[in-house]
This record gives structure tokens, sequence and C-alpha cells, in this order.
């Protein structure tokens, strides 16, 4: 963990000789490469991006000394050129490109709504500057990750619209970046109108679309097809955003078409759109369900923290027949449809019911979807194949199934549908019937040889989608048809059991009924995790007590060596962590990374959490990766209540991590925080003690600018004059990162 991290404020010329000879590749676009550097002095990493272009550099090192003079959280920190290198020194991005981590990595809701809004925060920043500052260059490959995925945008202000230039040719300066994808409409036009404002908020929702899909836009096309289709108003395929999506994402959508309107004026400026976003992002912070879309009346749950195979299937539909009114049998389905069902029962032939509709529909899935039980009747005694499948294997039992059609699935069963037959991921009508909480199709479909153990391709049982939703009569329906070795069988993507996901969800009816069922509290799961770890860390304190009551392990630890105390004091679970303690739970045991749950608690200011661990002898002293303690974490974070809990009950302020000998004051004045500085200082922290290098908390205040800090430092006896390994004082540093108030403020005291 790298919690010390320094940059200068000062636009400046580096020199070649002030970086180490080792730099390392990180990145190479269409014009240069990024590289991972280091400055001798101070061994902070920087990204030096070099440009292969001496014209485009030439064109640029006027601008980037104004854009380096902005600064803000959601955008990249430019510190200055490297004119030997024709390169420019950037702050250096752990996680790469937005790009890259959407191919390699599946990110969960919450994730995906807060870069969203980032990604917003950072336009908006750019665009209320006076005049507005242009991106023209917005896309995911320009969008960089910290190390905690937090966003930065990149590359801002440096592709200009030059008075007098061509639309055609700015078109070709952004093709050849490979920018084709994120062009509006208009700019492809003769329209002598320079871009604007507009131009960004077009990119930034095929930003949003890359970010809800992962996956890339026109994929496939030439950069013909995508300048005729967004021409002709078409854009990315809203069907690839997963089904699977909570209902907020509904009106995430709804913000990115009107982003991406072809019509620039009906675009909304991103002062608007990141009040929406932020709401949007609140509400997948909140813990607890997030209801998620409709099929008719049939209301489903997903989890951010949870990967569900929740299942939504279109019906047939009108819009499933062919526009242009060819088809021999539309006039049979239109009478469906107007449900003028006395006609459609006269009309209808044994040629009809043989006919394959598209997307494999046959007439009987269409009778079947209307309702109407005497026509699903007709058409049976026509000849109708009861277990016909649809393109993706949906019988017309699933379609009744999923309707609550009872009478009709009845009629079906009767004429031989198979119950255990399934669709092309193995989902059997049992399974549609338990994720939808419909306890009387579950009793029909069993009475009559449904499979109740049934599991789809990722081996879920109908008895883990009741579990996961909180179902709990289809839940005993289940329990009074399975054996015991079926009730605790384990889903395949991460073998959890119902009991794990009824945890998961809070549902503490289902985990009583599994317990008496025989489960063991203790099962685990692929990462060692038990019913206890989810339960905990979600924050469900009635579900913990029964578990806990019922034998479950306080200790366990899993995979990462986590146990369930670890993950209630990261989330702040004061009660749970009580109930814990009070069960023996263990306040000192280490995660693979040495970390106790002080240590948690603390990096998230969690300070009553903090106060109930140490009075049930948790260590505040204790030292985790690299030897760094709850005090250093709680320092680094900035939270200066926790800092001073810590303090009261003894925690050593002189303490000194393993690797560079930094005391909990280093690191505060690192982390420029002076309530925690104060607190520090007030319990006899040692001002003048040196790291591995010779800093002081002096040297490391002076070097990150925090007035306030040095004078408090000044003031309690800390010595200007002290240097460091490569003979620097205070003031050297200060002067060297060009901190003038903070070098008259030295001067003074020298």
């Amino acid at each position: 963990m790298d919690f010390r991290g320094g940059a200068p404020e000062q636009f400046r010329d580096f020199k070649k000789d002030e970086f180490e000879a080792d730099w390392i590749k990180v990145a190479e676009c269409r014009f240069g490469q990024v590289y991972k550097v280091k400055i001798k002095l101070w061994r902070e990493k920087y990204a030096l991006k070099t440009l292969c272009s001496d014209d485009f550099y030439r064109k640029i090192t006027d601008e980037l000394s104004n854009i380096a003079k902005l600064k803000f959280k959601y955008i990249m920190s430019i510190y200055g050129l490297c004119s030997e290198a024709k390169a420019v020194v950037m702050e250096y991005m752990s996680n790469g490109s937005l790009n890259n981590l959407l191919a390699s990595h599946t990110l969960m809701w919450p994730k995906k709504f807060q870069m969203i809004h980032e990604v917003s925060m950072g336009m908006n920043f750019l665009h209320s500057m006076k005049p507005p500052l242009l991106h023209l260059n917005l896309k995911t490959s320009n969008i960089l990750l910290d190390d905690h995925l937090h966003v930065k945008i990149s590359d801002f202000g440096l592709i200009q619209w030059e008075e007098g230039m061509s639309k055609k040719v700015f078109v070709e300066h952004l093709t050849a970046r490979g920018n084709i994808s994120y062009i509006p409409p208009e700019t492809f036009t003769q329209s002598p109108d320079p871009p604007g404002t507009s131009f960004d908020v077009y990119s930034f929702g095929i930003v949003m679309w890359e970010i809800l899909t992962q996956q890339k836009p026109y994929a496939g096309c030439s950069v013909t097809t995508v300048l005729l289709q967004v021409s002709q108003t078409k854009r990315p395929c809203l069907e690839l955003i997963p089904d699977q999506r909570p209902y907020e994402c509904d009106q995430m959508i709804s913000i990115m078409k009107q982003c991406w309107d072809q019509n620039h004026w009906k675009r909304p400026q991103f002062s608007d759109t990141l009040k929406k976003t932020e709401a949007l992002n609140e509400v997948l912070k909140i813990p607890g369900p997030i209801h998620c879309h409709k099929n008719g009346d049939m209301g489903r749950k997903s989890y951010p923290w949870l990967d569900s195979p929740v299942r939504k299937i279109t019906l047939p539909e009108m819009s499933d027949l062919p526009s242009d009114g060819r088809h021999k049998n539309d006039g049979i389905l239109s009478l469906l449809f107007k449900k003028d069902f006395s006609s459609f029962r006269h009309s209808v032939r044994r040629e009809h019911v043989c006919t394959e509709f598209s997307g494999q529909k046959s007439l009987l899935h269409y009778t079947v979807a209307s309702h109407d039980s005497e026509s699903v009747k007709h058409v049976l005694s026509l000849g109708a194949e009861v277990n016909s499948t649809t393109a993706r294997g949906h019988t017309p039992l699933i379609i009744a199934v999923l309707q609550r059609f009872h009478y009709i699935i009845s009629l079906l069963l009767e004429h031989g549908a198979d119950p255990t037959q399934g669709d092309e991921d193995q989902w059997t009508p049992i399974h549609f019937a338990a994720q939808n909480d419909d306890d009387k199709s579950v009793r029909l479909l069993l009475d009559k040889g449904a499979v109740a153990d049934a599991q789809e391709k990722d081996g879920w049982m109908p008895l883990h989608l009741a579990c996961q939703n909180g179902h709990e009569t289809v839940v005993r329906l289940l329990l009074s048809r399975l054996s015991e070795e079926a009730v605790v069988k384990r889903e395949k993507m991460r073998g959890r059991t119902p009991l794990h996901l009824a945890s998961c969800y809070g549902h503490l009816n289902i985990v009583k009924l599994l317990l008496v069922n025989g489960v063991d509290p203790n099962g685990t799961d692929d990462s060692l995790s038990t019913a206890l770890h989810f339960s905990a860390e979600q924050g469900h304190n009635r579900v913990v007590r029964q578990l806990l009551n019922s034998g479950a392990n306080s200790d366990n630890a899993d995979s990462r060596g986590f146990t369930p105390l670890h993950l209630a004091a990261l989330k702040g679970h004061t009660g749970i962590c009580r109930q814990l303690l009070s069960h023996k739970a263990n306040p000192n045991n280490q995660t693979l990374q040495g970390w106790t749950p002080m240590h948690l608690a603390a990096l998230r200011g969690h300070e009553s959490v903090v106060v109930q661990l140490e009075g049930q002898g948790g260590c505040v002293n204790s030292k985790g990766q690299n030897g760094w303690t709850p005090l250093h974490l709680a320092c680094h974070y900035s939270e200066p209540e926790v800092v001073a809990k810590l303090l009261a009950a003894r925690a050593d302020p002189n303490i000194t991590e393993d690797t560079e000998g930094w005391t909990p004051l280093h690191v505060a004045c690192t982390s420029a925080s002076f309530p925690c500085v104060l607190h520090l200082i007030s319990h006899h922290a040692d001002v003048n003690a040196v790291n591995s290098g010779k800093k002081t908390p002096l040297h490391l205040a002076a070097q990150h600018g925090c007035v306030p800090i040095v004078k408090a430092l000044l003031l309690n006896g800390a010595d200007g004059n002290l240097q460091d390994s490569s003979g620097h004082t205070a003031l050297n540093v200060a002067q060297y990162w060009e901190k003038s108030e903070l070098v008259q403020l030295l001067q003074n005291d020298c």
C-alpha cells in the first residue's frame, strides 16, 4: 500500500536526469507512449507521456501551462513538461484506463453509477471555466483510475478547434485518434459552427453506454458505417445493457439518451446532469434490496454485492410480427391481439397451428400469452405441439408460469406439457415460479412431476432463487420435497448455498427454516465465506443473532483471512460487532495482509467500533501490512475523531511503520490533516522524529504546502535546521516545490 504520495504544484520543465533511469512503459497510444517514472530526489511516482509528433508537442506547450493550473478531484493533474524527452509530466494513475478495466473486470452496479457520476463531475468542472474548457476527446481510454478506482479525466484541452478549420479536417483529426464512436452527428455536416459544450455531452452519452454495458460501441463497424448510422439517428444497442439491473438504471439510460440526442440543443448541460447522477449514485450506496424491472406483475430483486441469475424473457407480442404485413397468418394473430377470441377460434385451422412465427414461436405460444383458456383448449384440440419451443427454448408452459395463468398451467399439464423441460439455460418452469414467488404454480408443477432440485446451467436450484428473494412460502414447499443433501447444494459461480443467500439478504424466517432442516451454519462457499460473513457484512443484526445462537463460529476466516468481525468493523455495524464479541470473537485476528478489525474500523472512520473493540481487548498498536498501525491508517485517511479515540486508548503516537520508519505524525503531515496533527502533538508526538530518509514531519509538511501544519510544528519545537539524507532542510524543500508562503515562514524561523 502506497500511502505517501507527493506532487509538485508549480508548472515546470523537468530534466531527464531528475528521473531515475528505469522508465517503465505502462501504455502505448497512437501518438506516443506513457511511462511510469520516479523523481530521484523524492522517489515519487509520475506518469511521463512522450509525444511522437514534434508539431503537436510545440502546439500544446503553451496550452499546458494554463491547463496545469486547474486542480480538481476528478481531473488529471499536470505538473509540467520534459522538453528533453518531448513529454508531459502528469499524475500517475495506478489502475490505468477505464477502457482496459471495462474489458477485463466485471463491475457491480454501484461502481458503474459512481464512475458515471465522477465523470460528470469532472466534465462539469471543465465546462464551468470562463470560457468553458472543451475536452473534444472524451472517451474511456482518456478516463483514468486511481488506487481506489476513482475517476480522473485526462487529455482535456489538447484538441483545439482552430478558426477557419473545416469540419472535414477536424473529423479526420479526431478519427486519427480512434474517436469516431464519440463524435456527435452535427460534426459530420457542413455547418460552419465550431463545436460547443454539447460535443462533450454527446461523447459522455457514449461513455455512459460503455460503462453500463461493458461493451465497445459499434463493434466491428467501419468508420463509414458508424458515420452513416450516427447521421441516421442510430445509437449503440440498448439491448446490450444487462436485463439484470437495478430499477434506477432506467433513469440512467434516460439521461444517456438525452446526452446523445440528435439535436445538439436538446442535450443537457453537465450542471444539470451531475445532479441526477449524484442522486442515482447515492441511492445505490444504500444497503438493501434494489427493485428491478417487472415482467407483468412478477417483481424481482437484485443486489449490487451479489450476481444472481435473475431471468427476464420476452413474451410473444405484436411487435414480433413482420412489419410489412406480408405474413399469411398475420390475420389470425391480429385477432388474438385484438382479443377477438370468438373470431379467432372460428377462423383458426390446423395449418395455422403448425406455422412457425418469428423467433420460432408457435401459435400455441401466442395463444397462451393471450390468457384465453378456451382458445388454448381449441388450439390444443387441433394438434398443437404442447412442448414446442421458441428459439431460446421457452415452452408454452414457461409462458403460462411467467404470467401466473394457473388454469392454463393445469390445462397444459393435462395435455402432456413436460414440467421438467428447461430453456436454453436449463431454467425449468419451477425455476421461474420460484423466482416470482408463485407458490400455487410451484405446487401444480411439483404435483405433476417437476424436479424440486433441478439445477440450471450455473447450478442454481429453485430453492436458491426463493431464498435469495425472500419467498418464504415457496421455500417451505420446496423443503418438503427436498432431501437433506439437496438443501445444501452449492451453485457453481461462487459455491453459495441457500443459507448463504438468505443470510446475505437478511431473510430471517428463511434462515430459521433452513437451520431447522439441519443446514450447517458453518458451511462455506468457494471463498470460504460462511453465512455469518454475509449477514455481518450487510448489517443484518437478527440474522447474525440467529446464526450465532445456532452454532455459527464467530472466528471463521475466509480466503482473505477476514472474519465476520473484520467485515462488520469495516462497514461500521456497531451492534453486530457487539454481538460477535460477546460470542468470543477475537478482536485481534489478522487478515492475510495483517489487518485487524481495529485497522479496518480506523481507516473507515468508525470511531464507535474502535472504542468497542478496544474495550473488548482490541490492540490499538497492532501492526498490519508494512507495519502500519490503526493510528497510521486513521491519519492517512484524515479521520481526526478516530485519531482522538485511539490516542485516548493509549495508542503510541511515536510508533514507526516497518518499511521507511514513518510515525503517525509523518503520515498526518503527508495527508495535510491539520486536526490529526494537533491531536498527535497534544499527545506528545515527537515533532522531530526522522524516518529512514531522515525526513522530519516538517520536511513533509513543507513539501505538501500546508501552512497551518508548519506553524503548529514550529510552535511545538520542530527544528527547521535538521537535514534529510540528501542534506536538505525544510526550507530547501519549500524552495524546491516553490511554496513561497512557506519559504518566507521558514526563513523567518531560521
